[in-house]
Order: C-alpha cells, then sequence, then structure tokens
C-alpha cells in the first residue's frame, strides 16, 4: 500500500499528532486514542515515551514514529482488513440507512467485482477523489464493477440523512450509499482513513485496500484499475 507524507483536513491537538504521523497520501486518518498507543508502547517495552529532547516530524518524536510504525501495523485494533479475508458484510438493512438503493448485502453481489469507497463528506480528500472516481465508474460498470460508498461521518453533522443525500447529488453520486453512522462497519474494515478504496473479487474476498486522494492518471488510480481489470477477467463464482 503505497505511504506518503502527511495530509489531514482538520488540525490535530498534541495528543492526535503521535498516532497521525502514519496518515497516507492524501489521506485524513481518524485519530487513535492517546491512551491507547501509550499502553502499546508501555506493553512493548518502549521507553522513547520518557525523552522529551527528541527531534521530530511533523510534531512526533522521530523514535517514537518508528515504535508506533511498527505497533500500528501488527495491532488487530489498528491494522486493515487482510488481503484475502472474506469481506466483512455490511452492517446496516435498514431503509433509512441506505441512499440510492434498498439495503444491500454483500453476498447478493457475488459475481460482480465491488469497490468500496470510505469517505465523509466534510472531508476535501474524499470530494476531489470524486471526479476519478465517478469516471472509473463509468467506464467499468459495464463490465461488472458495482461501486459502494460508505459513509462514516466524522462530524455531528455529517450523520445527518438529507445533508449526505444533499452532497451525493452535488458531487453526482449515483451508486448505492451506505450511512455508516455507528462506524459499525468502518470497524469491520479495520479502517482507519478518509478516502479508502476497499477491492473485493467476484467470490467476496478482499483483494486490495488503497488510502487518499486519488486522481486520474496518478499511480494509485492506476493500481486500482489495474486490479479491478485484473479481477473483472476472473472466471465467477
Amino acid at each position: 500500500m503505497p505511504v506518503a507524507g502527511v495530509n489531514a483536513p482538520r488540525r490535530a491537538d498534541s495528543r492526535d499528532r503521535v498516532a497521525e504521523h502514519r496518515t497516507r497520501g492524501g489521506a485524513h486518518r481518524r485519530p487513535l486514542k492517546f491512551s491507547l498507543l501509550r499502553s502499546l508502547l508501555r506493553g512493548a517495552g518502549e521507553t522513547a515515551m520518557q525523552h522529551r529532547q527528541l527531534h521530530t516530524l511533523n510534531g512526533a518524536p522521530l523514535p517514537l514514529l518508528a515504535a508506533c510504525a511498527a505497533i500500528l501495523a501488527l495491532h488487530p485494533a489498528c491494522a486493515v482488513a487482510a488481503q484475502g479475508e472474506p469481506a466483512p458484510e455490511f452492517t446496516h438493512q435498514g431503509e433509512q440507512d441506505w441512499i440510492n438503493s434498498p439495503p444491500l448485502q454483500l453476498s447478493e453481489l457475488r459475481g460482480k467485482v465491488v469497490l468500496l469507497d470510505v469517505w465523509t463528506f466534510e472531508c476535501w480528500n474524499c470530494y476531489r477523489s470524486f471526479p476519478w472516481l465517478t469516471d472509473l465508474e463509468a467506464r467499468l460498470e459495464p463490465q461488472g464493477l458495482q461501486v459502494i460508498g460508505v459513509h462514516s461521518p466524522e462530524f455531528e453533522h455529517e450523520r445527518e440523512r438529507a445533508a449526505v443525500e444533499r452532497k451525493a447529488e452535488e458531487f453526482g453520486l449515483h451508486h448505492p450509499i451506505m450511512l455508516d453512522n455507528d462506524f459499525s462497519y468502518w470497524r469491520a474494515l479495520r479502517n482507519r482513513y478518509w478516502p479508502a478504496f476497499y477491492v473485493i473479487d467476484k467470490k467476496g474476498v478482499l483483494r486490495g485496500a488503497f488510502f487518499g486522494e486519488t486522481h486520474p492518471g496518478d499511480r494509485r488510480a492506476r493500481a486500482i484499475d489495474a486490479l479491478l481489470q485484473e479481477l473483472l477477467a476472473e472466471s465467477g463464482p
């Protein structure tokens, strides 16, 4: 998975910065509880927290960054769902929880390649990715691609269905969107980023995860397109 510089749309306080350094290029990361990170460091025998005069990168101590990266990559509370796992079933089945579609089950989409877009409408990295996403959908939907939006809100006003409907109309999003107001699907994916793109094959298996603002022709877009083309060419279940 590509990793680049930090680009968070809201200012993080000092407790957020240690966790926020792992934000991937053009991705907005949901802050990790500092108490969890501290306990993980203590459990790993890390003593960098005791040192106050350290060189920093984006406000986080450099020795601590290395420790955090290793811990965050391994700890199940922080790692994203692994490639090769069955993708988690959708966690919302109420009529009020879906936009542009009746409630769906992932199991109903067997035989299609599914691209999940995890977003929230105040995330500018998310809406800057929509031109690429809508172009991709127009090109590959006839071949069997199904795009599903997963709207996991950061702020309280982003939980309002009518507000999400207005934003979907504004951005020209006509694919099904699941409202994940309780973050249950976010947790099922073990996701940490907005936007996040998860690729699911025709058998319902997670085959790729990509994070960050994406534009037509950039490296992330090319990688996603190549994976989708490969999976669309595979035989069905």
